[in-house]
């Protein structure tokens, strides 16, 4: 999903108040995605990560640890390493959704192939473990590789899960709290723990990108349907690729026998016509589906400015609170 360019956005603003970091992040990055012996490790790592990508999972990382008094060197690791783990995800997905744009650019399975973006996924992956090792910290090694884990756990549930009739909220909520939040909450946790913070400060900011990555999701379903926000993205993608996203599994739970035969054939059989996004649109605006995952997304933004009570004054704390309700403003 994107987010807006202008500088009083608050993730601009956090970039801002963090350049010198991320831009150590950006040399780090580059300096471990080259490859001696395949050049194409670079070439397509490059394309995805100098796509234009706002960094928000390694400026959260970056945040947390220094709105934790933290003043060594490695939250810089951390925060490439979540980038890693992120365009490793990336890789992997576009591949699986059988994706074309990322972005609003060609995705890297489109320019180069499949085996390309798989193996430098791998790549990246493989790369992130090294450098998180290299902070010594065990109790962050442990909560990256169970992120890893928890969000390719999230993809495979959301295999199973995202063309069939009888997934419930109760389930799109695990794969969202996998596939996305988990990196989310992850690179949150990481930077108060390298920091050395109380242990009430670590939950409060893992809590925080928990809700956040939740309400980032939640936003992201909801512009598909009515995305005059989106960026590289048209309405009707997820709806067109058959997922099963919030505001569709709420009208689904309201629906009449009529309406579920229509999202039978739409979505788990995959026998779309001309007028049928026009015609599930409807649906959802009859039910309220799009206004009660609207309310959903404000309640996950409100669990992430709550969870910041733990923490202490400071300028950064403020940024964090704003962007939880930035995030959800653009649906709001």
């Amino acid at each position: 999903m994107g987010l807006d360019n202008a500088q009083t956005k608050p993730h601009e603003r956090l970039a801002s108040h963090l350049a010198d970091d991320m831009q150590a992040v950006g040399t780090l990055i580059r300096d471990r995605m080259a490859s001696e012996h395949a050049p194409r490790i670079p070439e397509v790592t490059a394309h995805l990560i100098e796509a234009g990508g706002k960094r928000l999972r390694p400026l959260l990382t970056l945040a947390a640890a220094r709105l934790c008094g933290y003043d060594g060197p490695y939250h810089i690791h951390l925060a490439a390493t979540v980038e890693f783990i992120h365009t490793a995800t990336l890789l992997h997905d576009d591949v699986v959704d059988e994706s074309g744009q990322r972005r609003g650019r060609p995705t890297a399975n489109l320019l180069w192939d499949n085996k390309s973006s798989v193996l430098v996924g791998d790549y990246l992956f493989a790369r992130s473990f090294q450098l998180m090792t290299e902070t010594g910290s065990m109790r962050v090694l442990d909560i990256l590789a169970n992120a890893s884990a928890t969000i390719a756990e999230g993809e495979v549930l959301q295999l199973t899960a995202a063309q069939d009739l009888a997934t419930t909220e109760d389930i799109y909520l695990k794969i969202v709290r996998g596939k996305t939040a988990a990196l989310f909450s992850a690179a949150t946790k990481v930077g108060c723990v390298i920091a050395g913070a109380p242990e009430a400060q670590v939950n409060a900011l893992h809590t925080y990108g928990d809700a956040l990555g939740v309400c980032f999701q939640i936003v992201d379903d909801l512009l598909d349907y009515d995305g005059s926000a989106a960026i590289g993205k048209n309405i009707g993608d997820d709806f067109r690729e058959r997922k099963l996203t919030l505001p569709v599994i709420k009208a689904i739970a309201r629906a009449d026998q009529a309406e579920r035969e229509f999202w039978l054939r739409v979505i788990e059989k995959g026998n779309q016509k001309d007028g049928d996004l026009e015609h599930a649109l409807k649906l959802l605006k009859k039910h309220g589906a799009l206004n009660a995952a609207r309310d959903d997304a404000l309640a996950w933004a409100g669990r992430a400015k709550d969870a910041l009570g733990e923490l202490p004054d400071h300028p950064i704390r403020e940024m964090l609170i704003d962007l939880a309700d930035y995030v959800v403003a653009r649906v709001s």
